[in-house]
């Protein structure tokens, strides 16, 4: 019987744990309190020892990421928090910011005492309205407390807090690209070296972390890594916050200790799957990471389980599908997102995610042949490894693993022209560019290679676009 851990989660159901009051009185900032009589490489100790991993995707040491910032820094250093939220499946750290924002405010104050920083900058995105609106809010109680500003908790010590939205590109939610984003850039991902630690935000020292990541700070602190190394393996320890979507019966944010097994969350605490059908596949950790099939279902919640099973933790977005959901249809959602988000800077990914969702397309509608199938696993081979940052690598993940699990099904697409479990085609919302044509014989004719424009036509199509940019 697994249950619930009540760590992080702990005031999510507390009426007024979103307000200073209320989060104090349920123990808020005793932490930073002991922190502020700690010394910045004690700090960095504990949260090592602790054996906290991000939680944003990657499941770097925290503590490890912030010893490589300079012990002495001659320029400014910053602290920043991730909170753009973008992958698909992925909403635990709304149900941070929402319901408990002062937690993060602590544990982003521990975090500058640590690295020895004086500034931090919360990076939220822009379709979260209400999540930012309670963070404003306990960031302007916090300062009239005297708890954020120029003199924290009566101590002398420095930090300020700026929230700052984003403009809603999913590709800010890479970290250097998050940076440009900060400067007031488009955001592009960065080539490293240097790393943000040496040159981040303005090119100075900074390090970036999780919603999630930093809000465990705070326990960790004030209980000690030893308290912390209760939950969860040797290799992955404390809690994790599982965002479980799909066709399950109760879909919500659950906490439990790492290594739980992911069949125990879909049948115990999400009360199994709707009509009591199979489950055909999931993807454990967010869209960008490889789906698996029903019967890996055991797995362990915990970074080491995952890649053994041929996937990977994410951020721990369960999607769990039933034998009624076509994996190509799931595959041609996702890859349609890549494409939109894709920021375009890299080859391999601008060009690769285009002709991905043009190749699904074509198979999903019935208008694809056997040898597509074999062209979509040699399309993300190129992108996967080569492209600038992991958003080609992401976008590569679903189809590979979804060829190799259900490749009959994909087969079923070419013989039955069309998708055999009746899914509605995606066609209306994106047809493709080039669109393989069925000759009245029954066989599929190649397309007819589109002329390029002749010289007036191209003409009045560059004035029109001229004068569209310069009414906007």
């Amino acid at each position: 019987m697994v249950e619930e851990v009540r760590f992080l989660s702990k005031r999510f159901d507390v009426e007024d744990g979103y307000t200073l009051d209320g989060y104090e009185r349920t123990g808020g900032y005793r932490a930073v309190r002991k922190a502020l009589e700690m010394e910045p490489t004690d700090i960095i100790n504990v949260v090592k020892d602790s054996g906290l991993r991000g939680r944003g995707g990657a499941g770097f040491s925290t503590g490890m990421k912030w010893s490589f910032m300079p012990a002495a820094p001659v320029r400014p250093s910053y602290f920043i928090c991730n909170a753009d939220e973008s992958e698909p499946g992925t909403y635990k750290d709304r149900w941070l910011l929402e319901r408990d924002p002062h937690l993060l405010i602590e544990g982003i104050i521990i975090a500058c005492l640590a690295i020895r920083s004086e500034h931090s900058f919360i990076y939220i995105r822009g379709e979260y309205e209400w999540p930012a609106r309670r963070l404003g809010d306990a960031i302007v109680e916090a300062y009239e407390r005297g708890y954020l500003g120029d003199d924290v908790f009566g101590t002398g010590r420095r930090v300020h807090i700026t929230v700052h939205r984003g403009a809603g590109a999913y590709i800010a939610g890479e970290e250097s690209a998050l940076l440009d984003s900060l400067e007031g850039r488009r955001g592009f991902p960065r080539l490293r070296p240097p790393y943000p630690a040496q040159s981040g935000l303005y090119a100075s020292p900074t390090t970036v972390n999780n919603v999630e990541t930093i809000c465990s700070v705070p326990g960790i602190i004030e209980h000690g890594a030893e308290w912390y190394r209760q939950w969860g393996t040797e290799d992955s320890t404390g809690t994790k916050l599982v965002c479980v979507s799909g066709e399950v019966r109760i879909p919500r944010v659950f906490e439990v200790a790492q290594g739980t097994p992911l069949r125990a969350i879909v049948e115990e605490l999400c009360g199994g799957m709707i009509d009591d059908r199979p489950v055909k596949f999931f993807v454990p950790g967010g869209s960008s990471v490889r789906i698996l099939p029903g019967d890996k279902l055991d797995v362990g919640l915990d970074f080491e389980s995952m890649q053994e099973a041929d996937s990977m933790l994410g951020t721990a977005a369960l999607m769990v599908f039933s034998d009624r959901t076509c994996t190509l249809d799931a595959v041609l959602n996702w890859t349609q997102f890549y494409e939109h988000e894709s920021c375009g800077k890299c080859t391999p990914c601008r060009e690769g995610t285009f002709w991905l969702t043009q190749i699904l397309t074509r198979l999903e509608t019935g208008l694809g042949r056997r040898a597509d199938i074999d062209i979509v696993e040699d399309a993300c081979r190129q992108i996967e490894g080569r492209s600038f940052c992991a958003l080609g690598d992401g976008a590569a993940q679903p189809p590979l693993s979804a060829i190799k699990y259900f490749r009959d099904e994909w087969e079923a697409h070419v013989e039955e022209r069309g998708c055999p479990l009746g899914a509605t085609p995606r066609a209306e919302r994106v047809e493709p560019l080039f669109p393989f044509r069925t000759s009245e014989a029954g066989t599929i004719e190649p397309p007819r290679a589109r002329l390029p424009l002749s010289p007036p036509e191209y003409a009045d199509t560059a004035a029109a676009g001229r004068r569209g940019r310069d009414s906007a």
